[in-house]
């Protein structure tokens, strides 16, 4: 003759779901295989308090069991694998026990996408307000995900009697694994949902306005809550990842923080000195250029870069002066560079005296 389920946890008839559970976690924790090793009597016990909590933690086969003295419809034999209220709990205990984590089931969220977006160097530098469309899938409006044709129900799974999951019972412990014929929903369609054709999604597009804030570079994500693929039933969406590239701008260039601009000058620029437009990134300015200005000397203009990645301050635009030499001359710059030339001494052309003298005394001396 089966024991009663009540004196097996110890509690009267009319004990709260709350008393349930403070009982079954006391005489668990204390019959527990690991803690009494090699001891039937405790495994034999602690058999008959899961057995007992599974039946009186659910309402229905409690109230099955207060009624006809059983909680199986048949009559037959209750197992007592890990499932449902009482695989929560028994988690619960055991997290406690072994110091783990509660190894609950959670309904997957949906997944994430991708999507990358190419800005302008100007925008990366200031920030913009950007409206993107994006392709992806949302719950169907017609079934509103249950992929059910609407006026129909599901049909139980008889393979796994609607738990979504089958038993093997291996020694001790009973193992649960995926339903293959429901896939672990328990039950199967019969009537798909003709607007998603049984998927529970539909392929739309949305506009999302997406703030980009200033300073950013290429390979920069931002990720918006909730805005990728909708998960099935009431599953949350996944996120969406926008993944920025920087358009290479003609002038500009970026490093780090600072912002670098080559300009092309003359060399008399840079001998006698002068004053210069310069391009940066808020508009044309000017500089001016000492005399006696060396070709690598740098120049920089403080507050002129980009953003710092901490939002405090900014980088510069640092300037590099290229000598640009003339492919030709006219007979009248000619003529200057060579009096220019000879101001400082220097041997102009193929002339005697010059390098042709030179070239003589080079191979006399190899001689």
């Amino acid at each position: 003759m089966r024991r009663d389920y009540y004196e097996t946890l110890n509690v009267s008839k009319n004990a709260t779901e709350e008393e349930l559970k403070k009982a079954y976690r006391k005489l668990a924790l204390n019959y527990h295989p690991d803690r009494n090793p090699g001891n039937k009597q405790a495994e034999e016990k602690f058999k008959e308090i899961n057995e007992a909590y599974e039946v009186l933690s659910n309402s229905d086969k409690r109230l099955r069991y207060d009624r006809f003295g059983t909680a199986d419809d048949a009559g037959t034999f209750f197992d007592f694998g890990f499932s449902g209220n009482f695989d929560n709990v028994f988690n619960d205990i055991f997290s406690d026990f072994f110091g783990g984590q509660s190894q609950r089931q959670r309904a997957r969220k949906g997944e994430d996408l991708r999507y990358n977006f190419e800005i302008e160097f100007e925008e990366a530098v200031f920030g913009v307000e950007k409206e993107i469309e994006i392709p992806r899938e949302e719950r169907c409006p017609t079934c509103k995900g249950s992929r059910i044709e609407p006026g129909c129900q599901p049909v139980v799974c008889k393979y796994c009697g609607g738990r979504g999951q089958v038993r093997q019972s291996h020694g001790f412990f009973t193992i649960n694994r995926t339903c293959e014929y429901c896939g672990g929903d328990g039950y199967i369609i019969k009537n798909p949902c003709k607007a998603c054709k049984g998927k529970g999604q539909v392929k739309t597009k949305k506009k999302i306005k997406l703030k980009i804030p200033p300073g950013v570079d290429t390979g920069a994500r931002l990720k918006l809550r909730g805005e990728g693929m909708q998960g099935y039933a009431d599953t949350h969406a996944g996120d969406l990842y926008v993944v920025l590239h920087v358009k290479e701008h003609p002038i500009f260039e970026r490093e780090g923080d600072d912002i670098l601009v080559q300009i092309d000058v003359t060399f008399p620029l840079l001998c006698i000195g002068g004053e210069i437009t310069i391009p940066t990134i808020k508009g044309n300015t000017k500089i001016t250029i000492p005399p006696g200005t060396q070709p690598q000397k740098v120049f920089r203009m403080k507050g002129l870069g980009i953003t710092k990645s901490d939002g405090y301050g900014k980088g510069d635009e640092v300037i590099h002066l290229n000598i640009v030499i003339p492919d030709s001359l006219t007979e009248r710059q000619r003529t200057l560079m060579e009096e220019l030339a000879g101001e400082f001494n220097q041997d102009v052309g193929v002339t005697e005296g010059g390098f042709k003298e030179k070239f003589k005394q080079f191979f006399e001396w190899k001689e």
